[in-house]
This record gives C-alpha cells, structure tokens and sequence, in this order.
C-alpha cells in the first residue's frame, strides 16, 4: 500500500510561500473552490488550504471541505508535482455533497496537471 501521510514537504507551511502564492498566481475557479497555483522549483507540489470561516460557517464543514482536499490532493500527487498549490472555498462549498467536492477537485487536478 502507497504511503497515505501528508507530509510537511507536501504542504504550504511558511506564510512566505503562501505569499509567494497570492502575490502572482494561475487561477482554476468553479461553483466549489478556487485553485491559486505556481510553479515552484521541487520536485514535489505542495498544498496550502484557505478555507474562510466567512465562507464556510461551521468548524465541522471546515474540517470535513479540508479532509477532502487532503486526501484529492494525495491521490493525484504525481501529476501535481513541480507546483504550489492553495484551494479557497466558495460559498455553496459547506453545504455540497462529499461526491460533488471529489468530482471539482478531480477537474481542477486533471487542468492543472496538463
């Protein structure tokens, strides 16, 4: 079995590097997220997750919407590499089924990964 963890060279930790995000990024958007990307100079992507308390109210959606980002992120990791990647949350994100939020991402990951 491949390695589940996601590990801290996966993600964005340093506010520096969402900076570096923000400052000049690439933009996927649909009813769900909205993906900011660069590319970055290591061999592997790495995630930074925004998810607003304004957008999405309650702790326990909070948590779910960045499970799921999580575990999407891990299982598309290979074509992923070679960017820094931050998801935001829209609005309708905290109420949509777990299905519909796999689905959105999975179309973010195949876009990004051309």
């Amino acid at each position: 079995m491949a390695d589940r963890r996601f590990t801290r060279q996966q993600r964005l930790v340093q506010a520096v590097d969402f900076e570096r995000v923000f400052h000049k990024p690439e933009r996927r958007s649909d009813k769900y997220f909205t993906i900011l990307y660069i590319s970055n100079d290591q061999d592997a992507g790495r995630l930074g997750l925004a998810i607003a308390k304004k957008r999405v109210k309650r702790a326990t959606d909070r948590n779910r919407i960045k499970r799921i980002i999580r575990e999407s992120f891990r299982d598309h990791q290979t074509p992923l590499s070679g960017k820094d990647i931050i998801v935001l949350a829209k609005d309708m994100t905290g109420k949509a089924e777990n299905t519909n939020l796999f689905k959105s991402l999975e179309k973010h990951w195949q876009q990004l990964s051309k």
